[in-house]
This record gives structure tokens, C-alpha cells and sequence, in this order.
């Protein structure tokens, strides 16, 4: 690894999946304008080969590969990123990065022999419980860096512990004795939780199921760390951030929005076609569909969907991917779609229907758009509130029910179109949301102005100039000062229920 004589080493190791690789990307890209810092990203073959394109030119960050065969995993070959696996895979690629273990530890260690008069800390995924016990057990500063907000994470983390659902005992109960809702034992603040919103995995998590046992495994790890990073503002994500603190008992440090590009209000590299499109639109008169990389609505629901942007009448661009019960990488098909709608649309020039990468932080950047229906996935749901952009929530995995609840409930820039991937939902009330939110309504009136809101707050976090920091700057100054100023302790352990 190329070095910098007398610099700390940073060592960033995110899970191999884009939603994960990409905030660690801008966080190094941070640390490095610092110029204080040796830098190193740790990933597996593929994944590095794509990071080495997406880094500037001029960039000092060092990219530094582990061995990888994911057949030996009983994974596709070449397989080392969740885009290229169905969702129930991706547990076989998270127990597959496990193997990484050796060959991170002995990388750790033989930095430790070079470097013994210079500080080496390291910035680990969620989903990489283990390093925090390998720093600690070599006298690492260490911490975890959640892709995810505080609050979704604290609601995601606390049913892993607890198992509400499946152990009524540790639930309290709602008044009205409703056996579909329940309150977090150790998270009451985000009061009710519905089953329906709960991920598949969780839903039918048990003691012996493969996702149970990982994070039987992983959570209690999180103690080893000296402290968790989130890619979120203190601003609107403070309970969350309260949970982990207390859970813990480490420092929970707001430090994003971490995203890799700002948007300007112009669209860059391959952006040509949403430009020349987006600019024959009136300013808010744009609806932007995009469900992420790893998400996908059944056939039925795309149907249901389709049909309702076409009768809304709005203008709209639709990322549309294979529905389920198709291979990932599909080609596109007409006949997922309502019949005739793509030579309607087209004729009308109301839609563009899209079956690639979008850059859809330039596109929510665009004055043209109005409104993001969006899987609610962390990286998405900042990009759009960076824009001022509100958003309808369609969640499907992970934390990403509850980061729809929270914009919701709490901030009062989302509302909830659809839940999960199988339920039925009636193409009259998209269409009834739809306009909800980009009509003059009261509600979307309101919306706006709390999107609008919440943009300046984001920007005023980040904002390092006159005598003036940020939430997020200072507890990026926070976090860097409890590195540089580690001394190795003891730690507690927490324990998920049997």
C-alpha cells in the first residue's frame, strides 16, 4: 500500500453490495480532502476493479483486494455484489464474506508491525461484526459505519434482539390488545410496529433459520467497536441516534449526508436523454419511479403500477426492473406491462420508461421533478431530501419500512403507497396518492414546504465556513478526535433472545 510517511492509516471495509460500497466511497473521498490520512478501501476482486474506475484520477486512496471465489460458496461464479444475485442469496454472500476474516486480520496485523509509533483505525460494515473483535482483540480503534439511518436501524436492530413477534412475552401489547401490532421492548419511541412491516427475513426468522444465526453472531459484536458512524443527520434522525447510544453505550456519530455527487441542477455523464427530456417539462411536473438495484414489485403490482401513472396523467420517468419470478438481469419485456402502454406513453409524451442505470441524483436535481416513489432505501432517501424532493414510499426489505415510517410519522415528507412485495394494492389508490402529493392539496402543499425544510437543515449540517460548523462536521471532527486520541478498554456484550 502506498503510503504517506507519519499519517494514520484508515482501513474502510464495506459489504459487497453497491448500496454499502458507495457511501463508504464518498466517506474515504471526505477523509482524503483532509489530506491527514493514508486510505485504503478493502474489497474482493470485482468490486475493487469497479471502485478503481469510479475513483478520480488524481485521488491517493488505495484499493486493496482479498481473495474471492463465490462458487466455492455455492454462489454463481463471479459472483461479489448483491446486483448480480435474487434477494434470497444475499444471506449465502453475507456468511460468504465471513471467509474474509484471515485474511483481514493478518492485513491488520502486519500494518501494526510497519506501523507501531503511528495510529491504524478502521471503519467496518455493519454486516462485518467480526472486525470489531479482531480490533479489539489487536488494539484497534474500530468502529462500524451503518449505510443506514439511525432510526430504521434502531427498529431493524431491535426486533434481530428481541424477536417481539415471536416471543409475545417481550412485546408490550397495544391497549386495544391488536396481535398485529406491537411495541418494541427497548425502542417504545418508535411506537407501533405493524407485521406487515416487517421483512421477510425477520417475519419468519427463527432459531435455526440462516439470517437468525448470523445475526445471533453479528449484533452482539457491535459492542467490541468503539463507536458507530451513520450516514444521516442529527437533525431528523436523533431518536434513532439516542437507541444506539444507550443500547450500546458507544458514540453514535451523524456525519452524512455522505453522497458521491451534489446536485447542481444539471445532469453529467450519461445523463444526455433525461436532460433533453426533463427540460421540456414544467418545474414540479415530474414523478421519478426507481425502486434501487437489489428491489423488485411482483408482476401483478407492476401491472397495478403502470396502469396508474398512465391514468394519473403526470409526467413520469420508471425505472423498471425484471418483476419477481424473473432472473435479475433479464432483458426488458412488454408484456410486464399494461398492453400498449409503452407505444402510448411515447406517443404522448407523458413517460419515459427506463431499463438501465439512471443517475438519479442529477435527475432528482432537476427542477422538472416534483416527487420520488421510492423503495425508501437509505442512500435513495437522502438523496431526494438533499434535492428538497418528497417522496411516496414503497418499502420492501430490511430497514426500509421503517425509514418509510419515520419520513412519515416523524418528518412529514413521505407518504406510503404500498407495502412489501406481494400485497395487493389497487391501481386507483396509487393514483390516489399520487395526486395527493403533486397536486395543490393541503397535504402536498405541506409536504413541499417540510421537503424544502429539511433540504436547507441537510445543507446547514454539512456547512463548514465562517466560524460556522455543522451537526455533521462536528461530529466528524468527533469522531476523528476519539480516534486520534484511542486508548484500548473493556467492553460489554449484549445477547439476542433465545
Amino acid at each position: 500500500m502506498a503510503e504517506t510517511e507519519g499519517k494514520p492509516q484508515v482501513l474502510l471495509f464495506p459489504f459487497l453490495a453497491q448500496g454499502h460500497i458507495i457511501p463508504f466511497l464518498a466517506l474515504a473521498l471526505e477523509l482524503e480532502q483532509t489530506k491527514k490520512y493514508n486510505i485504503t478501501i478493502l474489497n474482493t476482486p470485482l468490486n475493487i476493479k469497479n471502485l478503481r474506475s469510479s475513483l478520480p484520477p488524481n485521488s491517493s486512496i488505495t484499493l486493496l483486494e482479498f481473495p474471492f471465489t463465490s462458487s466455492d460458496h455455492g454462489l454463481p461464479p463471479d459472483t461479489e455484489n448483491t446486483s448480480a444475485i435474487p434477494y434470497h442469496l444475499v444471506i449465502r454472500l453475507i456468511e460468504a464474506s465471513a471467509t474474509l476474516k484471515p485474511a483481514f486480520k493478518n492485513l491488520v496485523q502486519n500494518i501494526l508491525a510497519q506501523k507501531q509509533k503511528h495510529k491504524l483505525f478502521i471503519i467496518a460494515d455493519i454486516f462485518y461484526g467480526w472486525t470489531a473483535t479482531v480490533a479489539k482483540e489487536l488494539r484497534v480503534f474500530h468502529v462500524i459505519f451503518s449505510v443506514c439511518g439511525a432510526y430504521g436501524l434502531a427498529c431493524y436492530y431491535s426486533l434481530w434482539v428481541n424477536l417481539p413477534h415471536k416471543c409475545p412475552g417481550s412485546a408490550q401489547r397495544l391497549v386495544d390488545s391488536n396481535e398485529d401490532q406491537f411495541i418494541l421492548p427497548d425502542f417504545p419511541e418508535a411506537r407501533a410496529i405493524h407485521r406487515t412491516q416487517l421483512p421477510s427475513n425477520i417475519s419468519e426468522a427463527d432459531v435455526t433459520d440462516a439470517w437468525t444465526m448470523f445475526q445471533q453472531k453479528n449484533l452482539p459484536e457491535w459492542v467490541d467497536s468503539n463507536g458507530v458512524l451513520f450516514n444521516t443527520v442529527e437533525e431528523f434522525d436523533f431518536v434513532g441516534l439516542g437507541y444506539f447510544k444507550r443500547k450500546l453505550g458507544r458514540p453514535a456519530w451523524p456525519i452524512g449526508p455522505l453522497l458521491l455527487s451534489a446536485g447542481s441542477g444539471t445532469l453529467g455523464k450519461g445523463g444526455g436523454i433525461y436532460t433533453e427530456w426533463l427540460n421540456t417539462k414544467a418545474s414540479k411536473s415530474v414523478l421519478f419511479v426507481n425502486f434501487g438495484s437489489m428491489n423488485t414489485i411482483s408482476a401483478s403490482q407492476m401491472m397495478g403500477l403502470g396502469k396508474a401513472l398512465e391514468r394519473s396523467g403526470k409526467n413520469f420517468i420508471w425505472v423498471v426492473r425484471p418483476p419477481i419470478g424473473f432472473e435479475i438481469n433479464s432483458k426488458f419485456r412488454e408484456e410486464w406491462l399494461p398492453e400498449g402502454f409503452g407505444e402510448r406513453i411515447r406517443e404522448s409524451g407523458k413517460g419515459l420508461v427506463v431499463h438501465d442505470w439512471v443517475p438519479q441524483v442529477e435527475i432528482l436535481s432537476h427542477f422538472a421533478v416534483s416527487t420520488f416513489l421510492s423503495h425508501c432505501g437509505w442512500n435513495s432517501v437522502l438523496e431526494s431530501l438533499s434535492q428538497g424532493v418528497p417522496i411516496l414510499g414503497w418499502p420492501m426489505a430490511a430497514e426500509q419500512f421503517y425509514n418509510c415510517k419515520l419520513l412519515e410519522e416523524e418528518v412529514g415528507v413521505c407518504v406510503e403507497v404500498a407495502r412489501g412485495k406481494s400485497s395487493e394494492v389497487k391501481y386507483e389508490d396509487i393514483v390516489a396518492k399520487i395526486e395527493l402529493v403533486m397536486d395543490e392539496t393541503e397535504k402536498g402543499v405541506m409536504m413541499r414546504k417540510k421537503a424544502g425544510d429539511i433540504r436547507d437543515m441537510i445543507r446547514d449540517a454539512v456547512k463548514d465556513e465562517d466560524g460556522f460548523k455543522g451537526s455533521s462536521v462536528r461530529a466528524m471532527d468527533e469522531f476523528l478526535s476519539a480516534a486520534g486520541s484511542h486508548v484500548p478498554g473493556g467492553e460489554k456484550k449484549i445477547h439476542l433472545k433465545e
